[in-house]
């Protein structure tokens, strides 16, 4: 949520940032409706300051006998009492026109993100890696013969329909070593705090995180109005909404292995084949909230423990910045990491890190206090550390062998009851 008052200071920034975002200039009519909320406000304060004056002054004429002054009194204090709820229901209707516009327009890039319309525009910061050189051609993860033995995909569709997968035998038990080895990664060598949270959210919750009202349609509602979280960022970031923070209680860095679930609106037609693109899926989520002066630090650290995994489990990837068309309509910068898929020949993204600035503690009203200052809003990041079933694939395609095994990365062994081989049917060697 936008700061009406950096708004009043600079109506031009605010429309630069827009345009950069190619959204047209909305500051002069923000700052109409916020003039009509703020004279509605002032009125009603004179009026209430006439008001009192004049029930002071009713027991005065009244003592004083004087029925005509008495009377000219009450009837003001009447008028008064009308006319402040008259105003302040204005004031009222005209916040909450002024709050509708500042939560539906996204937050404003950082200066240092490229202009751009679309992902053919982000630009590439580093590139990770050694391709492997496959002396045959390597197949796409569903098209491994160890790997296709645990993904059924037709008993899925069978259970709740397309872009759903049942995980089985080697296959679910890599997947889950995958969440815990990333899990424990976090914890244990990059400092965040394990959280465990529900996945069924209020309205709230999905407003804090920027989830709503825009993207309604990309998240699941029970009949009963909680939200299946789309990420465990909601209900991470949510988790200090409405608190102040003791500033020496700063960086905060949590860590949650959740269930997602995305209604992939739009995305008909797109990655159907496998995998890679699920309504229901599992991740390992950062969440950060630090001061103004460190978040953009706290970035870079985020995404070098997103990069950590992949270096950990050998998988080439590449690292970019998202530009201005296609960064998160919550976010300020936002680095994609894309993990190398030689089934598809080419990287897909595997995570996000991106930095909010005070756009999501605005909407919870999540602060934390200097010693002896006034309380500031708190800057929050967010970062897959990472997606669990395309760090899956990304695994199985880059470790697959020509007779259809796979071979387990190192790290995931101890995980894997020692084991360091998935035979091409599907048994754990």
């Amino acid at each position: 949520m936008h700061d009406i008052k950096a708004i009043r200071q600079d109506p031009a920034a605010f429309d630069t940032g827009l345009k950069r975002r190619g959204l047209p200039p909305q500051a002069a009519d923000i700052l109409h409706i916020d003039d009509a909320r703020r004279a509605a406000i002032h009125a009603s304060e004179q009026a209430l300051a006439e008001r009192n004056a004049a029930s002071k002054q009713v027991g005065a004429a009244k003592a004083k006998g004087d029925e005509a002054e008495f009377e000219r009194l009450r009837a003001l204090v009447s008028a008064k009492k009308s006319e402040i709820a008259e105003l302040e229901e204005q004031a009222k209707a005209e916040s909450a026109r002024l709050n509708d516009i500042l939560m539906s327009l996204p937050n404003l890039p950082a200066d240092d993100i490229p202009d751009g319309a679309d992902e053919a525009d982000n630009v590439e910061v580093r590139r990770v890696g050694t391709l492997r050189n496959f002396t045959f051609t390597p197949k796409e993860h569903y098209e491994v013969p160890a790997a296709a033995k645990g993904l059924d995909f037709e008993t899925a569709a069978k259970l709740s329909g397309s872009r759903f997968v049942v995980l089985k035998g080697a296959m679910n038990r890599l997947h889950r070593a995958l969440g815990q080895f990333m899990l424990n990664t976090h914890v244990d060598e990059n400092g965040f705090t394990e959280i465990w949270t529900p996945v069924l959210v209020r309205d709230e919750a999905m407003y804090g995180s920027g989830q709503l009202p825009k993207f309604a349609e990309d998240s699941y509602r029970t009949e009963n109005g909680w939200w299946l979280i789309p990420t465990a960022e909601v209900t991470l970031v949510n988790s200090e909404a409405g608190n102040i923070i003791a500033e020496a209680d700063l960086p905060i860095r949590l860590t949650a292995h959740s269930q997602c679930f995305r209604s992939e609106a739009g995305s008909a037609g797109r990655d159907t084949a496998g995998m890679l693109r699920q309504h229901q899926f599992e991740k390992v989520e950062m969440v950060a909230f630090t001061k103004p002066e460190d978040s953009a630090a706290e970035l870079e650290r985020m995404t070098k423990c997103a990069e950590g995994i992949l270096d950990a489990l050998n998988i080439p990837y590449r690292t970019v910045v998202l530009c201005t068309g296609d960064v998160g309509f919550g976010m300020r910068k936002t680095y994609d990491i894309e993990a190398w898929l030689p089934g598809q020949n080419t990287y897909r993204e595997i995570s996000s890190c991106s930095v909010a600035d005070a756009f999501q503690a605005r909407r919870m009203n999540t602060r934390y206090r200097v010693e002896g200052g006034k309380p500031d809003f708190v800057h929050t990041l967010n970062g897959s550390g990472l997606a669990v079933g395309r760090t899956l694939i990304a695994v199985i395609e880059n470790n697959q062998q020509e007779d259809g095994s796979i071979t387990i990365p190192e790290v995931l062994r101890a995980y894997m009851g020692g084991k360091s081989t998935i035979t091409p049917n599907g048994d754990l060697t």
